[in-house]
């Protein structure tokens, strides 16, 4: 009797075992392209940002917090003009896209199913356009003579008597990135929010009519949001990742860096360092506190977003 109870036990031992196998299997792919493409490039970025390095002499030359010192104290274009363009570049694109994202889900989701698609797949669909294809666009729009569309439009309705050169004068260009960076914000977390909503559980919506919820805009504070909270928590990381990440639209419109550093933010401060002077240490140093701001934001979203029970 004790023999069987034994051999069951080593049996049922045996098909755990292989149950995990199977499991790290499936997640193996995943975790090499995790390990090779994120993992190992940001802990060689917090290496490098300890030293001097050109990308040509090797190795590279040991210098400790000389970077992130130099960053703080006597980077001027990073302190005046980088950190604030990309905190209020990230606070309007970032936030202002996320409620608009929001916004736009739930009204999507009051539609019928067809007509959601469609507008569901026009509004996204600027999140997929690449970057030369977007500046084309936004070029031909804000084009500084009077054949550009809205110096057109301007000048026909006769807001401006004359053209106005909007990607160089200094006093426009963050507002032109903020806009694009908006026009282009509603990505995976829109859809993301579309799912969360239009999976809610109807009984609740009539359980809610039942104790008094009698208009929408109740409906969504006391129903719709609790319900979706991970959809959101995921739709404000990405919210917060993408408005921080994005510098190419600044880059491709008007260059790196940009007139009188207007629009520069802090990918193109690292572009510019990394790949334009190879200062490769300093570049990584730049790229190590993105990363700890990204990770600070991303914290407080999560701590707003996640249940407290």
């Amino acid at each position: 009797m004790a023999e069987n109870v034994k051999r069951r036990k080593r049996s049922a031992a045996g098909r755990m075992e292989r149950s995990h196998f199977s499991g790290y299997l499936f997640a193996a792919p995943y975790a090499l392209v995790f390990i090779v493409f994120i993992l190992v490039p940001v802990l060689l970025a917090v290496v490098l940002s300890f030293t001097n390095f050109d990308a040509v002499q090797w190795p590279p030359r040991w210098v400790g917090f000389l970077n992130y010192i130099t960053l703080l104290t006597s980077d001027e274009v990073f302190m005046q003009y980088v950190l604030p363009n990309t905190v209020l570049y990230a606070v309007i694109v970032g936030i202002g896209g996320y409620i608009l994202s929001f916004l736009l889900a739930w009204m999507l989701c009051n539609l019928t199913r067809t007509v959601r698609t469609v507008l569901a797949l026009i509004i996204y669909s600027p999140s997929l356009t690449t970057g030369v294809a977007m500046t084309v666009l936004w070029k031909v729009i804000f084009s500084g003579d009077q054949t550009g569309l809205l110096n057109s439009w301007l000048m026909s309705l006769g807001v401006i008597s004359e053209p106005v050169v909007w990607l160089v004068n200094t006093s426009y260009l963050l507002p032109i990135v903020i806009i694009i960076g908006l026009w282009s914000s509603m990505g995976i977390g829109f859809l993301a929010m579309i799912a969360g909503i239009a999976n809610s559980d109807e009984s609740l919506y009539e359980a809610g009519a039942i104790d008094g919820i009698s208009n929408r805009f109740q409906e969504m504070i006391y129903i719709t949001i609790p319900q979706m909270k991970p959809q959101m928590l995921f739709a404000a990381v990405m919210a917060v990742v993408n408005a921080f990440q994005n510098g190419m639209v600044s880059a491709l419109l008007v260059g790196n860096p940009s007139p009188g550093y207007a629009s520069q933010l802090i990918v193109n401060h690292i572009e510019d360092y990394g790949f334009l002077r190879y200062e490769m240490g300093y570049a990584a140093a730049v790229s190590v506190v993105l990363l700890l701001i990204v990770q600070l934001f991303s914290k407080a979203a999560n701590g707003l977003l996640t249940e407290k029970d």
